[in-house]
């Protein structure tokens, strides 16, 4: 599902990429390491702030970056137009069908697009199955705590059904065997939740 003007405008702007470079990354990182000359798949690239983040900071040898929306593909394109196409790969693309093969990707990045995806299962399902065994699922997601909030029914759209809480995102991570454990944060009164879960 496609975000709506308003909040792509909250997307987009200098505020939010400095929130995902000073705090988002830098949480993931103590939370999961580094990905060093790893080959590593964004779900969800945006404009490419978190894809930027990926390479720089994680140190990536590649990074496949796709987006449902061909707007944010253009925009990503733009802004990251002085990487080789050795290490960088933009692509239209839909979480709960990727084009990859089984056990492609050594790290997968999901910076807040599986709250988007009416059946966000089938998005979990297909990030386990294009990433290597030991492989790592970095994500940053929206709860039902929030997306229940006046602000997000009133202004946003997201998928009105199959919403989860912190603890079922979790659990639905481990039934589908990501070994995730403690190693994740609830952060803003438990409207978003940070975390690293283990290929098993």
């Amino acid at each position: 599902m496609k975000m709506n003007s308003v909040e792509k405008f909250l997307m987009n702007n200098p505020i939010r990429a400095a929130f995902q470079r000073q705090y988002e990354a830098p949480l993931l990182e103590k939370l999961g390491g580094r990905t060093d000359g790893l080959v590593v798949l964004e779900v969800g690239c945006g404009r490419g702030v978190g894809t930027e983040e990926i390479l720089e900071r994680f140190a990536a040898k590649e990074v496949h970056a796709l987006d449902v929306d061909p707007d944010m593909i253009k925009l990503a394109r733009k802004r990251l137009a002085g990487y080789p196409s050795d290490r960088l790969r933009l692509s239209l693309g839909d979480v709960t069908q990727l084009d990859a093969e089984d056990a492609t990707y050594d790290a997968v990045f999901d910076f807040a697009i599986l709250h988007h995806v009416p059946v966000w299962q089938d998005g979990v399902a297909e990030i386990r199955r294009v990433l290597k065994p030991g492989g790592r699922f970095y994500f940053q997601e929206v709860t039902r705590h929030f997306l229940d909030k006046w602000f997000a029914r009133t202004f946003l759209e997201h998928p009105a059904e199959n919403r989860f809480s912190t603890q079922e995102f979790i659990a639905e991570l481990e039934r589908q065997r990501f070994c995730v454990g403690n190693n994740w944060v609830e952060k803003g009164g438990g409207d978003y939740v940070y975390g690293v879960g283990c290929c098993t």
